[in-house]
């Protein structure tokens, strides 16, 4: 059984950095992608990060390009989400997902509150 658990949210000035965590526990066997995903309440989940295969391949939405860096630890079975120059427009629920063979596994997710 896959799990993902998020930390790392919480509470950060206009212009701060957090870094989003997630672990994943169970077999990863024929991990496709890992990546972070955001909602607003109300609103569908938007693409925001995603590293593909080996590690060597990443990708960002637009609205995060510049800002967040998505990495990986294989060893760890971590993913993280480096984020920089947060805005309040940044303020919403964060989520990590993992695609394996053809299955998507989802986190519970993390708050993320920027202050203006």
């Amino acid at each position: 059984q896959v799990q993902l658990v998020e930390s790392g949210g919480g509470l950060v000035q206009a212009g701060g950095s957090l870094t989003l965590s997630c672990e994943v526990s169970g077999s990863i066997f024929g991990l496709n992608s890992m990546g972070w995903y955001r909602q607003a309440p109300g609103k569908q989940r938007d693409f925001v990060a995603i590293i593909i295969g080996g590690g060597s391949s990443t990708n960002y939405a637009d609205s995060v390009k510049g800002r967040f860096t998505i990495s990986r630890d294989n060893a760890k079975k971590m993913v993280y989400l480096q984020m920089n120059s947060l805005t309040p427009e940044d303020t919403v629920a964060y989520y990590c997902h993992v695609r394996i063979l053809t299955r998507d596994f989802w986190g519970q997710g993390t708050l993320v509150t920027v202050s203006s």
